[in-house]
């Protein structure tokens, strides 16, 4: 089925997007993956393209564009080019809205032109070793100390966490206040007692850098403090839909993609003298697969319009979160499969889809939570 939420501007957009990958992706990505690590030069390259800040007010460098399909964009074309470390989504649809809709003047003027031009990279440190999905678990404390915030605690699992020039903390500023005693506080690279940890070993995804961070009597200014005090729980939730809509994005696009490449490689690989295609278990496998893939296809396209719109609810988000994924999960798996052999050699695409890929059912909420939140909603 055709598509039909893009125009013209974001096809012209889709190109930037492709060529960019062409050129400065691409070409350094299998180095990048054995160092752990992206060049920050991809990151400055990006903010030259353009693809940094693209819904921040022109007036801080951004691209003044709220519209979410731009962001749709970049999320398939990074999965279709198999560059999930250099984590443009995290930067621009995660952090930026905080930075954007929480931030005071003064705080816009002093992060947002860096975080569009690339030189700032931006993190946001939530999980902690105890403490996932449940915000009443987080230990991290900042204590009242008339003009800072005396931060102690870890976090782990941070994406971006060894380039972050800036950090997003998750911290309990009133004890007693549960998950409604929590603020958010940000953190700038060279802060006495702001400490990196390991480059975390992941199955997948080798280069995006995720890591431990450590903040021991960490003195935070008050002017860093970001939103309403213990109001980081409102905070968090407002946003939660677009991140779960990025991922469901990439969901869909990494699952079509990967129906792709498998039916070219049927096409081309032959078993008992013919053609894998031409055996009809493979031609059910290839129909069953692309019918879920459309079918998907079709309600992530109304939930990306609905989301540029401003109508998309957090059950919607939840329910394109865990089927989007569980459905790449699912053809990652038997796309894998058909692939024999060959699919198991990471020099397949299909080898670093299927470790790459299998994140995507856990972070921005796993698919138990995301249930978790639709059956509420139905059931009270």
């Amino acid at each position: 089925m055709q598509r039909q939420i893009f125009t013209e501007d974001h096809a012209a957009f889709r190109e930037t997007v492709r060529t960019f990958l062409a050129k400065e992706v691409t070409p350094y990505y299998e180095q990048w993956e054995k160092d752990g690590i992206v060049s920050r030069d991809a990151w400055r390259a990006a903010g030259r393209q353009g693809l940094l800040g693209p819904a921040v007010p022109e007036e801080y460098g951004g691209g003044g564009n709220p519209d979410f399909r731009y962001s749709a964009v970049l999320a398939e074309e990074f999965t279709r080019a198999g560059a999930a470390g250099l984590a443009l989504g995290l930067h621009n649809d995660i952090i930026g809205p905080y930075l954007t809709s929480l931030g005071t003047d003064e705080q816009k003027r002093r992060w947002l032109p860096g975080f569009c031009s690339g030189e700032i990279i931006t993190a946001i440190a939530m999980t902690e070793p105890g403490a996932g999905s449940d915000l009443q678990g987080i230990r991290t404390t900042a204590e009242d100390r008339g003009d800072h915030w005396l931060l102690n605690g870890s976090k782990t699992f941070i994406s971006n966490g060894i380039l972050a020039d800036l950090v997003i903390v998750v911290a309990k500023t009133t004890p007693e206040g549960g998950a409604h005693g929590l603020s958010l506080l940000v953190v700038e690279r060279g802060t006495d007692g702001f400490e990196r940890g390991r480059n975390l070993d992941k199955i997948g995804q080798k280069s995006q850098d995720t890591a431990e961070l450590f903040f021991n009597d960490v003195r935070v200014p008050k002017e860093n403090l970001l939103g309403e005090l213990n109001g980081a729980f409102l905070h968090l939730m407002t946003n939660l839909a677009q991140e779960r809509m990025g991922i469901a994005v990439a969901g869909i696009a990494a699952a079509e993609h990967l129906l792709e490449i498998t039916t070219d490689y049927v096409k081309e690989r032959e078993a008992f003298g013919r053609p894998l295609s031409k055996l009809q278990h493979i031609r059910f496998e290839i129909a069953e697969m692309a019918t879920e893939c459309a079918v998907t296809r079709t309600f992530l396209d109304r939930c990306i319009v609905d989301h540029s719109d401003g109508k998309l609810d957090a059950v919607h988000a939840s329910m394109a979160k865990w089927w989007a994924t569980e459905l790449q999960k699912r053809v990652a798996d038997r796309c894998l499969q058909l692939h024999g052999g060959y699919g198991y050699m990471t020099e397949y695409r299909v080898a670093r889809a299927f470790t790459d890929g299998r994140i995507q059912t856990i972070y921005g909420g796993t698919t138990e939570i995301m249930k978790e939140i639709i059956g509420r909603s139905l059931l009270g």
